[in-house]
C-alpha cells in the first residue's frame, strides 16, 4: 500500500493580528487547514471573519503573525519579499470579484501579463495565452477590450489570466459576487471543469451557498477558527 500523500496546502497554528493604533485585532487564531491536490474547497463565513485574509496568506500576499503556511514543499511564510514575488508567479493564480483587468489592454494582453514575469519568449507567451483563452471559451474575443465584454466574459478573461502560468493553486475571492445568476453559474461551471477535467486545486471564498455547492466541500470561518459546520 502506498503512503498517503501530504496535503498540497497545509496551514498550521496560524494566527494573524492587525494593529490599529494601540488596538490589536485578532483575525485568525491558531487556525488549521489542509487542502489536497486537485481539491475544490469553498470557504464561507460572515463579513469580517478573515476569509480574504486567509486567502492572502495562502497566496503569499501577506504573512501570518505566527504559525506556518506550506504549499507543496515550500514554507511560504519563510520566503523573502523577492522570493515571494517569483514564487507567486510560478504557483498562484488569483481570480478577483471585480476582474482587475487593465482597460487599455485587449483580452489577450491582459492574460499575457503574468507571463512577463517568466522566461518565456514572445512565441511561448502567445501559445500559453491561446491555450488559456481556449480553456475559458473566449478564443473569438481575444482582441476585444474589457469595455466591450460582458461581466461574465471579463471574469473569464480574469480566470484565463489566473491559469495562463499553469499555477499550483487557484485562489478565487468571490468570483461570482459581481455577476448575475446566469453569468455566475457559467463561471462556476468553468471552475468545476478546471478542477475536474484539468486537476486544478481551487480555494474559493464565497458568501453564496449556491456557489459553495459547486465545490467538493465547504469549510466555515468564524471568530478566527475553521469549522465543517455552518456559522449559526
Amino acid at each position: 500500500m502506498s503512503a498517503t500523500r501530504p496535503p498540497l496546502v497545509h496551514i498550521s497554528n496560524v494566527s494573524k493580528i492587525f494593529k490599529r493604533g494601540a488596538e490589536e485585532i485578532h483575525v485568525l487564531s491558531g487556525l488549521e487547514l489542509a487542502v489536497n491536490e486537485a481539491d475544490f474547497l469553498a470557504l464561507m463565513g460572515p463579513s469580517g471573519s478573515g476569509k480574504s485574509t486567509l486567502l492572502n496568506l495562502i497566496g503569499g500576499l501577506d504573512r501570518p503573525t505566527s504559525g506556518t503556511v506550506q504549499i507543496g514543499d515550500e514554507r511560504v511564510d519563510q520566503l523573502s519579499d523577492r522570493q515571494l514575488a517569483g514564487w507567486r508567479a510560478r504557483h498562484i493564480g488569483f481570480v478577483f470579484q471585480f476582474y482587475n483587468l487593465l482597460p487599455a489592454l485587449s483580452a489577450e494582453r491582459n492574460i499575457e501579463l503574468p507571463l512577463l514575469l517568466t522566461g518565456l519568449n514572445q512565441a511561448g507567451r502567445r501559445e500559453h495565452v491561446a491555450a488559456a483563452l481556449a480553456a475559458v471559451g473566449l478564443s473569438h474575443r481575444a482582441k476585444h477590450f474589457p469595455r466591450t465584454l460582458s461581466g461574465g466574459e471579463q471574469q473569464r478573461v480574469g480566470i484565463a489570466r489566473a491559469i495562463v502560468t499553469d499555477p499550483t493553486v487557484l485562489l478565487c475571492d468571490e468570483p461570482t459576487g459581481d455577476l448575475d445568476r446566469k453569468s455566475g453559474d457559467e463561471i462556476l461551471a468553468l471552475l468545476q471543469s478546471l478542477n475536474k477535467d484539468h486537476g486544478k486545486t481551487i480555494i474559493m471564498v464565497t458568501h453564496d451557498p449556491h456557489a459553495s455547492a459547486r465545490a467538493s466541500h465547504t469549510v466555515y470561518l468564524d471568530k478566527g477558527q475553521l469549522s465543517n459546520n455552518p456559522v449559526a
